[in-house]
């Protein structure tokens, strides 16, 4: 069975994404973040051959690549429309990313799939404290793994890994940076502006 990579994104759409770097730095460049950065993620990974990829987006129009599957996002909170996409995969190992995160490659994509030959979740920490990255081989770990965790602030991971049930084996990879306020934001663009 070939695994599964869900690229778990909003429609770009102005004032409809990433809220908390819009009041910073305007609506108009946060659509341009989010649609680069989207852009960006979906031609380095939907094209490989390791695994499937799909994309989960919310409502709107917008020019999606061809030959990428769409799958539109269920109402509810975050962690209930995760647990949703990721039941209604095909079976097989599922990694679920968001769409702000700059750096992920398929390399880091490739290291949580091989993670989970040999535990049952996977996560990729965030700087902040949350995470960019969730992957599962059971979905048996879906029913409560996503309750009651305190979305955008620093326990996200840990209420995550804490709802795990006993005796289940997660692992950790790669940590990278996501981009929810204005310094990391002038982060990613000095970095991006030095390596053209």
């Amino acid at each position: 069975m070939k695994p599964t990579l869900i690229l778990f994104a909003r429609t770009p759409r102005r004032g409809a994404v990433k809220r908390r770097l819009a009041a910073a730095i305007g609506d108009a460049a946060a659509l341009r973040f989010h649609r680069l950065t989207l852009d960006a993620l979906v031609r380095r990974l939907a094209r490989d051959a390791r695994w499937r990829t799909v994309l989960c987006v919310t409502a709107g129009a917008y020019r999606w690549p061809r030959g990428v599957p769409r799958i539109a996002q269920a109402r509810g909170g975050l962690g209930a429309r995760m647990a949703r996409i990721i039941a209604a995969m095909p079976p097989g190992p599922v990694v679920l990313v968001g769409s702000d995160i700059p750096g992920v490659r398929p390399p880091h994509i490739a290291r949580a799939f091989r993670v989970l030959a040999r535990h049952h979740a996977v996560f990729g920490p965030a700087g902040d404290g949350g995470y960019w990255l969730v992957g599962v081989r059971d979905r048996g770990l879906l029913g409560h793994l996503f309750d009651d965790v305190r979305w955008s602030t620093a326990d996200a991971l840990a209420d995550t890994i804490a709802n795990l049930p006993p005796g289940r084996r997660h692992a950790l990879c790669d940590t990278l940076s996501d981009v929810d306020d204005a310094a990391a934001w002038r982060g990613w663009r000095g970095r991006a502006i030095r390596s053209r």
